[in-house]
């Protein structure tokens, strides 16, 4: 089945702009597990009343997050697959998977976070600032693809 060629060019655009929007939930759901973290091991009564919601929050922004990212990655090697009739590996796939791996070992952690796992704490905490680390690039790579793929549709090569 062919797609009209509207629906190739106008679906590049589709990934990034997702993408551009999980980049800054996941900067939200960064903040929101700080405000938790503080509530937790802060000692003042107004922080720790806060500490139920925050968790709640956190927790299902970020579930939230990790289908939504999982999606988006699977739906941008889908459109590069469908325009191009294959995936071009090089940083920006490769990181895009490495980032799926780590925030699904993140995650994987959680059970032991609940049951006061400090090593499991850090280490989702070191896990998702280099997940974000990663996808900052990922923004800047991709913004070059995307600026290729808007050079090719005046006329030149496809990217």
């Amino acid at each position: 089945m062919e797609l009209p060629e509207a629906v190739k060019t106008w679906s590049q655009f589709s990934h990034p702009l997702i993408m551009w929007v999980l980049l800054a939930l996941s900067v939200y759901t960064l903040y929101l597990g700080i405000q938790y973290r503080r509530a937790r091991t802060g000692s003042a009564e107004n922080i720790k009343k806060d500490k139920g919601k925050l968790r709640d929050k956190h927790y299902a922004l970020s579930s939230i997050l990790l289908a939504l990212v999982i999606f988006g990655n699977l739906g941008g090697m889908a459109i590069t697959y469908i325009n191009n009739g294959k995936l071009f590996v090089g940083p920006h796939l490769l990181v895009g998977l490495g980032m799926l791996a780590l925030f699904a070992t993140s995650a994987a952690l959680v059970p032991w976070m609940t049951k006061g796992n400090d090593l499991a704490r850090n280490a989702h905490i070191v896990l998702n600032v280099g997940v974000l680390g990663l996808f900052s690039w990922q923004a800047i790579t991709g913004m070059q693809i995307l600026l290729k793929i808007i050079g090719s549709l005046g006329g030149g090569e496809a990217a």
